[in-house]
């Protein structure tokens, strides 16, 4: 059974940090790295998948000067799921994902009427390459995000994906939900 909180102090996220640690995850492999980074944001909130009681992934949204930025920190520990996700360009837009089923819906109600943004670069940090030229313009396609600009942000020139909530909310209640 899955399940999503926001962020707390008094969660134990030592075994996740480890394993993002493990599998090289830096931007999730300790609080400092994971939280922290944005503590000096206005407005900020990380949440925490479970996967039967076990963490196995985290998101980040937090303000900016254009709105707000969301799948901030994203990572998730897919040896612990029971499902692939993020396989195929068919569940990326279709939504058959962790990010499409439980992290941006997350982001989209904390944020509320606000504009939403989602950064990529072509670089080798993270999965950031496959953002950038294939989930992106992927969700591009089906109007669910607009390449909307770029600029130099935390260290990178970043491409900003403009998220459609409406569009993505009526696609995501067309197919199944997890």
């Amino acid at each position: 059974m899955y399940s999503i909180i926001p962020w707390s102090e008094d969660l134990d996220l030592t075994d996740f940090y480890a394993e993002a640690t493990r599998r090289g995850f830096v931007n999730n492999a300790s609080q400092e790295a994971m939280i922290d980074c944005f503590r000096n944001e206005r407005d900020w909130c990380v949440w925490i998948l479970y996967y039967n009681n076990t963490a196995v992934g985290a998101v980040g949204a937090h303000s900016m000067e254009e709105g707000y930025r969301i799948c901030a920190r994203t990572c998730v520990l897919t040896h612990l799921l029971p499902t692939d996700t993020l396989r195929t360009r068919n569940q990326i837009i279709n939504h058959q994902h962790i990010t499409a089923q439980f992290f941006i819906p997350a982001c989209i109600e904390w944020v509320g009427d606000n504009d939403m943004y989602i950064t990529s670069h072509p670089s080798d940090v993270g999965t950031q390459k496959l953002v950038h030229n294939i989930w992106g313009p992927s969700l591009e396609k089906t109007g669910v995000l607009t390449r909307a600009f770029e600029k130099h942000y935390r260290g990178h020139i970043q491409t900003f994906w403009k998220l459609h909530p409406d569009v993505f909310l009526e696609q995501l209640n067309k197919v199944k939900r997890w």
